[in-house]
Order: C-alpha cells, then sequence, then structure tokens
C-alpha cells in the first residue's frame, strides 16, 4: 500500500516513497475498516494482519456468519499528482498475489483533509487477474482507472462512492456464504 505513482504511459517507474506512505497506508487500511463497520451499523467485523507478506490487509466477515473476505488495500492521497488529475494508480506485486475467490483487492482513493475515502474499487481477484494483464519488468501488476464520473475504463463497473462500500463488501460474503 505505497504511495506508486507509476506513470501512465505504461512505464513502471519507481518514485521517491515518502517516509510517512507506510502510516499513510496503515491509516487508510483503519480507514475502510471502521468506515465498513460503521456503515453496515456493526454487522461487518474486521480483523487485520499483524504481517502483510501475503497480500492480505484485512479480513471481512459478517456477524453469525463462518464467510471470510480477504482484502488487499492499495491507497492513493488526494493530494498525489495523480489523484489530483483524477486518476487512479497503484501496483500489486506478483510474489505476493494469488488469486482466489475469497481475495478482493481494494483500490482506495483518500481526501487527507478530510480523512475520508473519496472512490473505491472493489474488484475480485479473479477478475483483476484476468483483467490486468502481464506483469511489469519489476514484476508487479498495474491497477489504471480514471475516477472521473463520465469515466468508461475497464474498472468502471467495480467503481464504488464511498457509501456503496460497505453493503458491497456484505454482498461479496454473500457470495461466498452460498458457495
Amino acid at each position: 500500500m505505497t504511495e506508486d505513482n507509476g506513470g501512465a504511459d505504461g512505464v513502471d517507474d519507481e518514485p521517491d516513497r515518502s517516509p510517512s506512505a507506510g502510516r499513510m497506508g496503515k491509516a487508510a487500511e483503519y480507514l475502510v475498516a471502521a468506515s465498513c463497520m460503521l456503515a453496515s451499523r456493526g454487522e461487518l467485523n474486521v480483523s487485520t494482519s499483524l504481517v502483510d507478506d501475503e497480500g492480505v490487509d484485512l479480513v471481512f466477515n459478517r456477524r453469525d456468519s463462518s464467510a471470510t473476505l480477504a482484502v488487499q488495500v492499495k491507497a492513493r492521497m488526494s493530494d498525489s499528482k495523480r489523484v489530483r488529475s483524477e486518476t487512479f494508480v497503484a501496483f500489486v506485486r506478483a510474489q505476493t498475489f494469488r488469486p482466489r475467490p475469497n481475495l478482493d483487492m481494494l483500490f482506495i482513493a483518500v481526501d487527507v483533509d478530510r480523512g475520508a475515502i473519496m472512490t473505491a474499487w472493489l474488484v475480485p481477484s479473479q477478475v483483476y487477474a484476468a483483467g490486468a494483464g502481464r506483469p511489469t519488468s519489476r514484476d508487479r501488476y498495474r491497477f489504471y482507472a480514471s475516477m472521473k464520473p463520465d469515466a468508461r475504463d475497464r474498472w468502471v463497473d467495480y467503481r464504488l462512492a464511498p457509501s456503496e462500500l460497505a453493503p458491497r463488501i456484505l454482498a461479496r460474503l454473500a457470495e461466498l456464504n452460498t458457495v
């Protein structure tokens, strides 16, 4: 969940990582966890990983249900150049990415002034794997989406307003509960 800002031209350039990028990423994870718990009126429970070496940041489950949804969070902040230009770029390391039915990728733009989610994309990992193409020269899969309201990129069907995130996670858990 680092602040990668790879080029829109497809070049996987490694930016200078801000000393606070890890803190901001962890804060974004907790923002997602808290807002989903609150928006679901406590129906959702969320666990976090002590170690993030398997690409799972949050694990959601519905109260009184055994189904779980693992989520890898990739956050970008509103003061980044790309988010200011209404685009979202993130990279997923191929070495830890293992698509499976109960893993989703959550890409979020965070308004740092308000401490709130601006836009989110919740993409099932198997869908992401099918649409992400081949890894870059640095062995990372690229996610590129537009934040513009009228955009029609490949990920638009997975784009969510902040108020849609918790209901979508509940729906994903319901799907997993029937499998």
